[in-house]
């Protein structure tokens, strides 16, 4: 039989985005998914030490947070061999040069219930290892779990396959060309033909937004360090919550039996296979052990990810205007794991020209926010390209 070469849908990109998305559209059209990488999720989605945090960024993303909440919570059957989250919690610790941020950030919570104040002993009693005197106050969220990020990819990827989706890895695009009804993919291997494209393709979206002649979203792509390093051998800290820096300096969580310390860098970075630099690994022990009481004698794993910004820092999710049949799903940042589940379920729809479901409008989703013709998106657009013609 020849292989499959047509397709309703052909979507770039098979990490997080492009699988929950493959996963939602399945059942429906066929779907081709493309990846450039031999694995799946080898970027961003596979380097994630993602953490369900209903409370962390902006309003649109708290929105499709909670809208994501009861999938993660409670997949459907089948879907995984265990549970995706597992209950950790967080505490967000200041020092006295940032009380003003610590009560800036609680007040902005209060309206979610989940976010109690703590004192200076309060705070050293949560977190053994945290130096005496360093923290002034703090603030615990116990609703915060790890997520399964393997279990949650895999989960996606092999309900898409089960439905009768196409998984091609290995398969760069390295041209887009749109005809009257179609669009004509092609990678080093083989040529596709799909009514739609959806470019799921992380940090290299706007790349692939380019070869498709489509507007540019303003795209940042930043290096995210993070390392693992030995716990203390005399206290159990399995149990602990993630610790983060109120001003995101630092965080620190367990890790399976050792602590996943990071730097919380956010330096941006041309779209690549990202490694840690060696001045950051540097910066993240020196603030790691001037807030703890950890001598950090051996980094047991370090690596690097990027994480994908617009400039309002919230995803990018439609129909662009120049160009027929050409979705965009790009800018997660650091936020693509715990929000997939809804965004992949709007996205579905958005790519159908369907309503989006009332229960996603009920958590505060306003599917404007997502838009690539948001004002937001365009007004930077604009002056990017003013400065390069100047």
């Amino acid at each position: 039989m020849a292989e499959q070469t047509e397709f309703d849908v052909v979507i770039i990109g098979a990490g997080i985005a492009g699988a929950s998305l493959a996963c939602e559209l399945s059942p429906e059209v066929s779907v081709l998914l493309l990846e450039m990488e031999a694995q799946p999720g080898y970027h961003s989605t596979g380097r994630s030490a993602a953490m369900f945090v209903d409370t962390y960024g902006p309003p649109p993303i708290r929105a499709l947070s909670r809208a994501s909440a009861d999938f993660l919570e409670n997949p459907p059957e089948g879907f995984s061999e265990g549970p995706l989250l597992s209950r950790r919690g967080v505490i967000m610790i200041a020092r006295q040069d940032q009380l003003t941020s610590l009560e800036n950030m609680i007040a902005d919570l209060s309206d979610s219930g989940d976010v109690r104040r703590l004192d200076a002993e309060e705070t050293e009693s949560a977190i053994p290892i945290l130096r005496k005197g360093y923290a002034a106050a703090g603030f615990a969220n116990d609703r915060v779990s790890d997520i399964d990020v393997n279990a949650l990819h895999q989960g996606y990827l092999r309900k898409f396959r089960f439905s009768g989706g196409s998984l091609k890895p290995a398969q760069e695009v390295i041209k887009l060309e749109r005809t009257s009804n179609d669009w004509h993919i092609t990678t080093p291997d083989a040529s596709y033909k799909a009514k739609k494209i959806v470019n799921a393709a992380g940090a290299w979206a706007d790349f692939i937004g380019e070869l498709a002649g489509a507007t540019p979203i303003g795209l940042i792509p930043k290096r995210r360090t993070a390392m693992v390093v030995t716990a203390p051998s005399d206290i159990n800290s399995d149990r602990w919550p993630m610790v983060i820096d109120i001003d995101e300096q630092f965080y620190l969580k367990p890790d399976a039996g050792r602590l996943l310390i990071s730097p919380a860098d956010e330096t941006s970075s041309p779209p690549c296979d990202v490694q840690p630099d060696e001045l950051d690994v540097a910066i993240c022990v020196d603030r790691i052990e001037t807030a703890f009481d950890l001598p950090i004698r051996r980094i047991e794993n370090k690596w690097a990810g990027l994480r994908s910004f617009v400039e309002d820092k919230c995803p990018v999710c439609g129909f662009d205007e120049s160009i027929e049949g050409f979705f965009w799903l790009a800018g997660q940042g650091g936020y693509g794991i715990q929000t997939a589940p809804a965004l992949a379920k709007i996205a579905a729809c958005l790519v159908m020209k369907r309503d989006v479901p009332q229960e996603f409008i009920d958590h505060g989703v306003n599917i404007a926010d997502l838009s690539p013709q948001r004002d937001t998106l365009k007004t930077k657009i604009k002056e990017n390209l003013k400065r390069r013609m100047s």
